[in-house]
Order: C-alpha cells, then sequence, then structure tokens
C-alpha cells in the first residue's frame, strides 16, 4: 500500500530545512539502511535512510525547496502500485496537510519536474502555475524563485514575473538581482544633449550588501543566545611550548600523516580533563550533566561560516587518531558533507587563531557545552627563570566558561593542569 514521506526532523528545534538532493529516482527499489534523500540544515547535509525496503513511487517536493519539518515529499510503497492509487493519495492531502514552504500546492499533485526543464515531447515544461495575485495579494514563484529572493533579499512584490500568467520564475530573480547590482551612474539625456555622469554626492555611501546566508544566520542567532543567556567568566594563562614543539618534530619524523599543534591541544584537553573531571560537564537547565568519556569540539572555518565538529571519546583515542579524526571532520566541514549529529555534543571546544598571528583572544561557549578554549599564536619571549632571563616559545590561552555549570576555582585548577601537561607534553601520549 503507498504511504507518504515527510520532512523529518533532522535536527532538535528544526522547524525547516532545504531538501538538497533526491537519492533514489522515482519506481525505483531501495533498501533498508539506503540514503533516499540529503536535506541540508542551517551547517550540515543530512542523509535520510529508509527505514525500510521499498519503492518510491512519487516525488512530491523538488530538490532546492525549503520544506517545513513533517511536510509530504513522497510516496512510497512496498511494491508497484496503481497510478490511480497513488493519484488518490496525493489528492486527499489538500485538507488540512502542512504545506511546503516555497512551493504551491499544486506542486504535490504531479511528480516534480525542476523548473526548465524539457518534457518527453521536447517542449519547455514550467512548475505548476496559479494566477499571479489574487484579491489577497498573494504572489505565484517557482520554488527556486522563492529561495533566491530570500536569499538575495528581493522584495517579490516588485518583480515582474514572465511565466505563465505571471508566474515569477528564476530568471526573473536574477534579472531583478543585476537592475539593483548597476550602479545609476550614467543619467538619460535627450537627443542631441550630452551625456554627464552623476557623481556621488559626498553625503552619499558606498557600500554592497550582501544577503545572509541560512548559515550566518543560524551563527548569529546562537552566538547571541550563548552572550545573552550564558554567565561567561574568562581565565589566561601562558605556556611554555619548546618542548612540546620538539615533541611534534619526533612524532612527525618520518611520518605520513603529520600530527598538528592543534591535535596535541585536544589531546591534552583530554588529560586536564581526567584530572580535574568537573569541567566536562554540559549545563541544562534541571541539572549539570558529567560525562564519563571527552568529546571535544574543533572549530573550523568554511566558506560559508565557522562550524564546530565534535571529535568523540578522545580519552580513548592514540595521538595518531586524534591527528586522523580531525583530518577528516576538517575535510568534510569544507566540503559541506558533515553529518547533524557530528555538530552536537561535547563538553569544551577549540578555536585556534594561531596561524592568523593573533596573540590572544576570547570566544564564545557553545551552549550547552561548559567552556571554550581560545588559542594564540606561539610567540619567542625573555622569560625570567630563577633569576636569569631566558628566551622560550609562549603560547597564549583564554578560557571562556559558563559559571552556571562550573565555578571559578575549578576552571583554574583545570587550565593549571592544561599548562602543566602542555609543558610536560609525554603526558599527552599516556
Amino acid at each position: 500500500m503507498a504511504e507518504i514521506l515527510r520532512m523529518p526532523e533532522v535536527a532538535a528545534n528544526t522547524t525547516e530545512a532545504i531538501l538538497e538532493s533526491w537519492n533514489v529516482s522515482v519506481n525505483t527499489h531501495y533498501a533498508a539502511g539506503d540514503a533516499i534523500v540529503t536535506v541540508e540544515t542551517e551547517k550540515a547535509a543530512v542523509d535520510v535512510e529508509a527505514e525500510s525496503d521499498g519503492v518510491l513511487l512519487r516525488i512530491l517536493v523538488n530538490a532546492g525547496t525549503t520544506v517545513a519539518v513533517g511536510t509530504p515529499i513522497a510516496v512510497w510503497g512496498i511494491s508497484d502500485e496503481p497510478a490511480s492509487e497513488v493519484d488518490a493519495l496525493v489528492a486527499s492531502l489538500g485538507n488540512g496537510e502542512p504545506s511546503v514552504t516555497t512551493s504551491s500546492a499544486a506542486s504535490a499533485a504531479s511528480a516534480a519536474v525542476p523548473e526548465g526543464t524539457e518534457s518527453p515531447t521536447g517542449s519547455v515544461t514550467e512548475a505548476p502555475t496559479d494566477p499571479v495575485r489574487d484579491g489577497s495579494e498573494r504572489i505565484f514563484a517557482s520554488p527556486l524563485a522563492r529561495r533566491l529572493a530570500r536569499e538575495l533579499d528581493i522584495d517579490l512584490n516588485a518583480v515582474v514575473g514572465t511565466g505563465p500568467h505571471g508566474r515569477i520564475r528564476r530568471r526573473d530573480i536574477d534579472a531583478a538581482a543585476d537592475s539593483s547590482a548597476k550602479p545609476e551612474s550614467i543619467r538619460p539625456a535627450d537627443a542631441g544633449t550630452e551625456i554627464q555622469e552623476t557623481k556621488p554626492s559626498s553625503a552619499e555611501a558606498r557600500f554592497v550588501d550582501v544577503p545572509n546566508t541560512r548559515m550566518r544566520n543560524a551563527i548569529a542567532r546562537r552566538l547571541t543566545e550563548s552572550k545573552q543567556n550564558t554567565p561567561h567568566f574568562y581565565l589566561r594563562a601562558s605556556a611554555r611550548v619548546d618542548a612540546l614543539l620538539q615533541l611534534r618534530q619526533q612524532i612527525n619524523a618520518g611520518q605520513d600523516l603529520r600530527v598538528s599543534i592543534n591535535d596535541l591541544l585536544v589531546k591534552a584537553i583530554a588529560s586536564a580533563h581526567a584530572t580535574v573531571s568537573e569541567m566536562n560537564v554540559q549545563w541544562n537547565d534541571t541539572s549539570v550533566r558529567h560525562f564519563s568519556d571527552v568529546d571535544i569540539a574543533v572549530a573550523v572555518a568554511t566558506d560559508g561560516g565557522l562550524v564546530t565538529p565534535v571529535v568523540r571519546g578522545v580519552n580513548t583515542l592514540s595521538m595518531t587518531g586524534v591527528a586522523k579524526a580531525t583530518r577528516d571532520l576538517i575535510v568534510r566541514a569544507k566540503e559541506r558533507r558533515l553529518r547533524q549529529d557530528e555538530l552536537e555534543g561535547g563538553t569544551i571546544t577549540i578555536t585556534n587563531l594561531g596561524m592568523y598571528d593573533t596573540e590572544d583572544f576570547a570566544a564564545i561557549i557553545n551552549p550547552p557545552q561548559a567552556a571554550i578554549l581560545a588559542v594564540g599564536a606561539t610567540r619567542q619571549e625573555a622569560v625570567v627563570e630563577q633569576g636569569a632571563v631566558n628566551v622560550a616559545t609562549v603560547l597564549r590561552l583564554t578560557l571562556a566558561v559558563d559559571h552556571r555549570a562550573v565555578d571559578g576555582a575549578t576552571a583554574a585548577l583545570w587550565l593549571k593542569a592544561f599548562v602543566d601537561v602542555l609543558e610536560n607534553p609525554l603526558r599527552v601520549l599516556l
């Protein structure tokens, strides 16, 4: 019997997501566990796996469409079903069902055809059409056009649709974007008159508005909530890391897999967590959750923004195991191939701006984690030791802590333990 496949809640508190791609074709059999559709959240692409064997009978939502959680996106069955049964099931969705965020209700009445594709007869097939505007001033546009309009901050009311019955299509959004981007530097002139260039007045500002992406909006929302709701306090320390740098050279000698300074710091965090386990916690409204394993988030800068994938069980991994895990997460983060579950959990994040020659900085905690460690660049400095001045390589650290979950004395003990590990680095190999 044919059944409806609905958009799942792929991340906690997610109300909508982009249907990125269908991985199974219509009338194609798939097995339980196969990834039948890929959904894009604000920070990750999530493969939705089939719970049982089946056949994809009809696609109701095009790839690239923003879809509300719970919305019907396809029809599936355990075997080939009569087309009349599928039609009847799709027709029944007209009453009280949630709707696709950016597509018209008519798109659920037939198999989805991407805008501007060619039909078997050779004619161009448009997305389902509706009257351009009715008395309630509704605007009709293709799903792709609506999504692009949101990303480019274009008011659909100001766009003239060139599709059937005035429907707004992608080409109309592209044209509107090009029009708004062109500077009006030339003033139209009457025939026979000289065209004058219009120069902006000194009061006019020269700027370009770059529309926020979903990831940028998510980062802004989460960091604002953290800074407003999480009582941060900060501890600063410096560590002599000459021995740590020498250990790294020894580990990497003749090895294909290179261990980075950040890998050593991640392993050192796990060692400090073992010494001061009260830092290996998360804050919840009704409790402080303590963990046995150490899961550490690593901040990764991507073209779209900052993501913080989590390295699981660092306390159980070898040094090379940590290096392999972080490399894999970093590569997939830059390619936007992280799974949602890889962005969740952890009790502390490490963020390192040393490669940009930043000496020290303070970072914002990623709730519900209890802390974030900001790492600066190594510097050769004069250090007084037993009355003598020596040159040492120094690393500056700033630990931001959630005061709801951890007290100042506990955080201070943890930071001391962490510095001790860095200055006696053989401990990271234990």
